[in-house]
């Protein structure tokens, strides 16, 4: 009986060897599949709202601190120098749609100039928490003040890009003293949005999230930003958001999502460009026209929105001292369509205002 037994469990374990070997190299098989999915860049797989799983280009560190009551955890990077330093630190502030992991070309070139970059996930965003609050720019701001404190950071040259961009502003107004430079990317609110657009409830924008799920409708969304709309560009922005949309967790960042829009209306700051003290350097793609909350404007008004030039144009003429830089062939994020050309009108303007 023994011997019986035996000789099954090696017949066993033969017949499992057996079928080890050709899922390995059989098409279709399990473990092919298995193998597969870990080497596709996950892009159907599930991401969590704090992006736990998603590679950033650099390693990131957590600030926690109270907020409204809530304790959030703040991610961010702190990149040294990699050329000889100057003494000077960039900080990058994202968009709206974005995170802090599309800022790796700008801190390559940043840090090769001898720059130390810092770059915040701004709490609602990214890494960082996704508390239920009332989103406000001067919080936001705070928050970052809160950062470069904790870094023993005192003046910055403030580089934001789409929301980033009000937040720098609001940064600026608020801190003058903390920017030695100001530099915006393709801003939005260079036009006060409650006058054309009518005003949302927070139901209505948490529902439009919530139901914002399909695959091609999140790359159309994204495609927009580009003058000249490549996958290889707008591809990676959207997998990001169409993987959380997997996420157990979507509802609390749709919330968040949709909490933001609500700053950006509710919040402009197209009124303080001509009360900042700092330099500042406005740079847009030629062909953005990004306008948030678009949807909600009328059919007759919705041409009428989104003149990213001809507002820049009319706003750094309020600016004390504000220089107006164009970037032919680019949307949105020309520092990834135009990297070169952004590069180059960036690091032109910041040699002209070191900061001390």
């Amino acid at each position: 009986m023994y011997l019986r037994i035996n000789t099954s469990l090696e017949i066993i374990s033969l017949c499992f060897r057996v079928l080890l070997a050709v899922s390995i190299i059989v098409p279709g098989s399990m473990g092919l599949r298995a193998q597969t999915s870990s080497a596709s860049g996950d892009g159907e797989n599930a991401l969590g709202i704090a992006l736990e799983s998603y590679p950033y280009p650099y390693p990131v560190q957590f600030l926690e601190f109270e907020m409204q009551h809530q304790r959030v955890r703040m991610g961010y990077m702190d990149i040294s120098p990699r050329g000889t330093p100057n003494g000077q630190t960039v900080v990058l502030l994202h968009g709206k749609n974005f995170g802090g992991y599309y800022w790796k070309g700008p801190i390559q070139f940043l840090t090769t100039a001898g720059y130390r970059v810092v770059v915040p996930d701004q709490v609602g965003w990214g890494k960082s928490s996704k508390p239920d609050i009332r989103y406000s720019f001067t919080n936001l701001a705070a928050n970052t003040v809160r950062l470069l404190d904790s870094l023993s950071i005192n003046r910055v040259i403030l580089v934001g890009h789409s929301t980033g961009g009000m937040l720098a502003v609001r940064f600026a107004r608020t801190y003058p003293q903390r920017v030695g430079a100001l530099v915006l990317e393709d801003p939005v609110g260079m036009e006060d949005y409650r006058a054309s657009i009518p005003p949302q409830t927070d139901e209505t924008l948490y529902q439009a999230e919530l139901n914002n799920t399909k695959r091609e409708n999140i790359e159309a969304f994204y495609a927009r930003y580009f003058a000249h709309p490549d996958p290889a560009l707008y591809g990676p922005l959207a997998e990001v958001q169409f993987r959380i949309t997997k996420s157990g967790e979507f509802p609390r960042w749709a919330k968040a999502s949709a909490l933001a829009y609500q700053m950006i209306y509710e919040q402009p700051v197209v009124y303080e460009y001509g009360l900042l003290q700092t330099p500042t350097l406005l740079i847009v793609g030629q062909a953005d026209h990004t306008v948030p909350m678009s949807a909600y404007a009328s059919a007759d008004v919705r041409p009428a929105l989104g003149h990213i030039i001809e507002l820049a144009q009319k706003l750094i003429k309020e600016v004390p001292d504000g220089t107006l830089a164009i970037v032919p062939n680019a949307g949105h994020i020309p520092h990834l369509e135009q990297p070169d050309v952004f590069q180059n009108d960036l690091m032109v303007f910041l040699r002209k205002h070191p900061v001390q």
